[in-house]
Order: C-alpha cells, then structure tokens, then sequence
C-alpha cells in the first residue's frame, strides 16, 4: 500500500485529490494538511511513501515544508510531487533542487496524478529528463552555481559518461543504445550514480550533472 499525505490550503483540492487516490486499491491517503508547518508535522510523525505539496500555503510554504522534510535523513524513504497552479512557478526549480522529486500541474489528467504518485513512491523522477531539462534551461539564471567538477570525483569514467547523458536528458534506453549498454546495465549504473552522490532521484542527478560542468551551457 502506498502511502500519501496532500499538503494544500484549499480544502476542495484536498478533499479531490484524497477521493481520487483512495480510488485505487493500492493508494492511501493518510492525511492532509492545510498549511506548510502542519505538512511537516503530519509527514515526521506519519512517514508516508509520497507528499503531494503545494507550493502557496501560510503556516510555511511548500518549498519551505519541502526543505524540511527532504533535510531529515530519517525521511529519506518519503519523496515530494510539488503540485502547483502553474508549470513553471518560479518555486518550482527551488522546490526540486530542495529535495523534491518533480512536479505536476493541478490541471493535470486524474490518471496522470495517480501515475505520479505510483513513479513517485518506486523512487523514479516524476519529470522525465527531457522534461527536466527544459525547466532548468528556461529558469538557468536563477539556478547557475560555480561549478565543482571535483564533486564528481567519486565516479568512474563510466559513470561520468552515463550522468552527462542523464543531464541531457536522455532516458536508460537511449543511455544504453548511446553506450552499446543493455538498459538493465545503464539503469544499474545510474543508481549507483545517485547512491555515490547522495542523490534522491535522477532529478537531483541533472541538477548536479549541470551544476557540475559535466553538461554545458545550453545543454
């Protein structure tokens, strides 16, 4: 059973996405939360599998909610969907590169939010990089940090050949077609990639593959 806390000040959207969750006999919504602090509160005492934040709440907004969960170590198994009015609030990237594992748009398709939530709670990035890459590349000026390529001391040259093609945006199968790989062994050697980084999920991966200098401007 995967389980889900919705953080959002509008009761209507709580109440939407909880009947829509628990239709699916896999899902579980375990509680709610209208503001920031209370978000935080609900998910250290509850630990669910998946958050769906949104970005505009009082009490502590969600990037700020979003940064106090992803910072504590003991939360590491719970992994934050940011949902917000618009698809490219200018929290969103803030929110990801926080901790969070993507983001959705509450027009999105109800079975989209329920796959969301599915990608979510296996651990995957909710964006697909392509997807990931084009948010960085339109807000790069609010993202840009000095490089460190020392920070990827820690991989092999393979590795550093699989993250660059992560930040490009290209999927296990176009990792594995690009590096004569199977897609089992691309996707072995990204996780061992996020595990050596310290990353949550391949999101945080073209983050740190950008910031880096591993992927260059304009990707």
């Amino acid at each position: 059973m995967i389980r889900v806390v919705v953080a959002d000040d509008q009761q209507l959207i709580r109440a939407g996405f909880r009947s829509l969750l628990e239709s699916e006999p896999d899902l579980e919504v375990v509680a709610d939360a209208a503001t920031g602090a209370e978000a935080v509160e609900q998910v250290t005492r509850l630990r669910p599998d998946v958050v769906l934040m949104d970005i505009r709440m009082p009490g502590g907004d969600g990037l700020w909610a979003t940064e106090q969960i992803a910072g504590n170590p003991e939360l590491a198994g719970t992994h934050i969907v940011i949902v917000t009015t618009f698809e490219l609030d200018e929290y969103v990237v803030q929110a990801i590169r926080a901790g969070a594992s993507g983001f959705l748009v509450k027009d999105t398709e109800p079975t989209e939010l329920i796959r969301a939530v599915r990608v979510a709670a296996a651990g995957d990035a909710l964006l697909s990089p392509g997807v990931t890459r084009r948010l960085l590349t339109r807000l790069e000026t609010g993202l840009r940090r000095p490089s460190d390529p020392a920070a990827l001391a820690v991989l092999t040259d393979r590795e550093r050949e699989v993250l660059a093609l992560v930040g490009r945006g290209l999927t296990n199968t176009e990792i594995g077609v690009r590096l004569f790989l199977s897609p089992l062994t691309a996707k072995t050697h990204v996780s061992r990639i996020m595990s050596k980084l310290a990353a949550r999920d391949r999101v945080q991966l073209v983050i740190l593959a950008y910031e880096s200098g591993l992927v260059s401007d304009g990707w």
